[in-house]
């Protein structure tokens, strides 16, 4: 069985989110790499490293190339046939999965958490927040397209390597690839970030003023962790998006994720309960977020993280 999997480069080379999903498609068989971006040498090593056998370079396409991707992928579609083309839920992938079931009218089934790929890609997805699992399997013909979400599968070597490489210049997708970008802001990545963080430690409204976040990064300072948050005081302005975990931002699995005032709404516990070890530190016995921790400490954040900082610190 032939899996194809969409991979974006990014500034360090293939996407994790992609990765994680070559990896598993490698391990039921034959994996193909449609790999958008510069594909260099070490790029190509890497995805042959995790798995892919075969890799098809799509290149052009400018700083918005989804509608030429999704056109050049319906064309390669149609040639070789692939049994599925899995996808990485990250914001490219979307938009490339939905513009190419739109071109070659076939079902694209999003939020994947694990895909039986044995088993005819029969798909299982969250539901209700999270609280209920939907196991949906595909009754017409391939190739079947699946977006997985992040972190639902362990990113593993295989210690293969790419034996084809064939270069796609991206196609004139007409007025659908016409917008273009005419200005960028970067934001300046600092510390450990959420998507590799072995620990994460995140505030939610519990902080009770923007100011006191500074509570969360000392705490997060000697235990080298990375800092999240809630949508709640992202929206809020109290720090950037980049750092709201959740089901509107990222999804996390860390080995320790440390819970600071946070209620436990189910908009978050989505993008963290499966963590491995789940501390909750709350003033409110009743609050949400208990009902998945490990370890709960029933307690003002006021007053238990700088008593927590202070005896981290202790032990340099």
């Amino acid at each position: 069985m032939v899996t194809w999997v969409f991979a974006e480069a990014t500034e360090r080379g293939p996407g994790e989110p992609a990765l994680e999903v070559l990896s598993e498609a490698a391990s039921h068989g034959e994996a193909i790499a449609v790999y958008l971006g510069e594909a260099s040498d070490q790029a190509l090593a890497v995805l042959g490293a995790y798995g892919a056998s075969t890799v098809f370079k799509l290149t052009g396409g400018g700083d918005l190339p989804a509608a030429a991707a999704a056109a050049a992928l319906a064309e390669l579609v149609e040639r070789e046939a692939p049994a599925a083309v899995l996808f990485a839920q990250t914001y490219t992938s979307r938009d490339v999965a939905g513009r190419l079931a739109a071109r070659i009218d076939r079902p694209v089934i999003s939020n994947a958490v694990d895909v039986a790929i044995d088993d005819g890609y029969a798909v299982t997805s969250e539901i209700f927040g999270g609280t209920q699992l939907v196991r949906t399997a595909f009754s017409g013909p391939g190739p079947h397209l699946v977006l997985v979400r992040p972190k639902s599968f362990s990113a593993e070597e295989r210690g293969g390597t790419v034996n084809r490489v064939e270069e796609y210049p991206l196609p004139d997708a007409g007025h659908a690839g016409s917008p273009q970008v005419v200005d960028t802001t970067v934001e300046q990545a600092e510390g450990p970030q959420l998507g590799s963080a072995k620990v994460i430690i995140s505030g939610g409204r519990g902080l009770g003023s923007a100011e006191a976040y500074s509570l969360i990064e000392d705490v997060a300072e000697p235990l080298g962790a990375a800092t999240g948050a809630t949508r709640a005081i992202v929206d809020a302005g109290w720090v950037p998006y980049a750092k709201q975990v959740g089901q509107t931002g990222k999804t996390v699995k860390p080995e320790v994720y440390i819970a600071c005032g946070v209620s436990g709404a189910m908009q978050h516990l989505v993008g963290m309960k499966d963590s491995k070890r789940i501390v909750a530190i709350n003033k409110d016995p009743e609050a949400p977020i208990f009902s998945v921790a490990d370890l709960g400490v029933i307690g003002d954040v006021h007053n238990v993280l700088p008593r927590l900082a202070e005896e981290l610190r202790g032990r340099d």
